[in-house]
């Protein structure tokens, strides 16, 4: 299976969390929702689309509002939505976006979760590190690999740095179980 977390507008081209830089990893991307899909292969994409009155925002500016242009997919990965299945959440984590783990649980046999998208050290890390400890607790023998050339976070001088953040965020994954590839 593979998850694309946030790959959105929100974070790409738009909105107070946006950076282009992020727009890097979409080609490398799209190649590999084609290979999962030519392969039969689940691919699933997770969009932050928030209520109005999101909790969230009391960390984060009021960003990606469910129904708006920012909380869509890219258009580069927008024409595989159909082909995929779709979560939405309301918090950084898409272990809670409704129906989520009731479609993870449903797909018996899973060898390899693979995620890529945005952001390394929040979104990415917030639901591969919660997986794979998901897995642990059950005694599932699945792995959690985290592509590491497919992942990026924001870059906002002085607040945020992409780098310094997405090595952090991938240190942490890899030292909880995840694969880093």
């Amino acid at each position: 299976m593979l998850i694309v977390v946030d790959m959105i507008n929100g974070f790409v081209n738009e909105g107070p969390l946006h950076d282009e830089n992020i727009g890097n990893i979409i080609p490398g991307q799209v190649e590999l929702v084609k290979a999962f899909l030519e392969n039969n292969r689940d691919v699933v994409f997770i969009r932050d689309a928030h209520t109005e009155d999101a909790e969230e925002f009391k960390s984060f500016p009021v960003h990606c509002l469910d129904g708006t242009h920012e909380s869509e997919l890219v258009d580069e990965l927008k024409v595989y939505e159909d082909q995929g299945i779709t979560f939405k959440k309301n918090s950084t984590s898409a272990m809670f976006a409704k129906g989520f783990m009731e479609y993870i649980n449903s797909k018996q046999g899973l060898e390899d979760i693979t995620i890529v998208g945005c952001c390394t050290d929040i979104c990415v890390l917030n639901l591969a590190i919660p997986l794979k400890n998901y897995f642990n607790e059950q005694n599932i023998d699945t792995n959690v690999i985290v592509m590491e050339d497919l992942v990026e976070t924001y870059n906002i001088p002085n607040v945020h740095d992409n780098k310094e953040y997405n090595k952090m965020g991938l240190t942490l994954m890899k030292q909880a179980g995840i694969i880093i590839m």
